[in-house]
């Protein structure tokens, strides 16, 4: 290991870095999650990503989706909130998994928030806006302090504006 790099078991290693063990792995090799907050009777839950979303080579989607997804799910889970001001790239893929995802969801949705630009740009190639929300109207910069309810229940707000409910 590194000169000065924790040697404590339960860290992570992606690339040259050492991750907290905080964060989980859903066996992604350069993505990290951590669920922030699930509130199993409105079907919302908060995860904070880290890394670098890469279905072109690691079919990342499919372990979000089996791994993490599936299992809130089954409880109940049908909108997700993905906080993506960590996420360093995105690399699309087959969107296989994303129909599937999204017709679990179908009475809910799937959000990245905070995005940045490039990621944007990547999903608008891959195509994936059928399936996820993101873009400017999905920027909240406050989300630290926020209670998690209402900023789940803000964004639900703001998808049921878009779609003219």
């Amino acid at each position: 290991m590194d000169q000065g790099a924790p040697e404590r078991e339960g860290y992570h290693r992606m690339y040259d870095f050492v991750i907290h063990p905080e964060w989980d792995s859903i066996g992604c090799e350069t993505l990290y999650v951590k669920l922030l907050f699930a509130d199993y009777d409105q079907g919302y839950a908060v995860v904070e990503l880290l890394g670098e979303w890469n279905d072109a080579v690691h079919n990342d989607v499919m372990e979000m989706k089996r791994r993490l997804a599936d299992p809130l799910n089954s409880q109940g889970i049908d909108k997700f909130l993905f906080l993506a001001d960590n996420l360093l790239n995105f690399h699309g893929g087959e969107e296989d998994y994303y129909a599937e995802w999204a017709e679990d969801c179908e009475a809910g949705w799937i959000v990245l928030l905070n995005a940045r630009d490039h990621i944007l740009q990547d999903l608008r190639t891959a195509r994936l806006s059928p399936y996820l929300w993101a873009g400017e109207r999905y920027r909240f910069s406050g989300w630290r302090i926020q209670d998690p309810l209402a900023l789940c229940q803000a964004v639900d707000l703001l998808i049921q504006k878009q779609l003219g409910a």
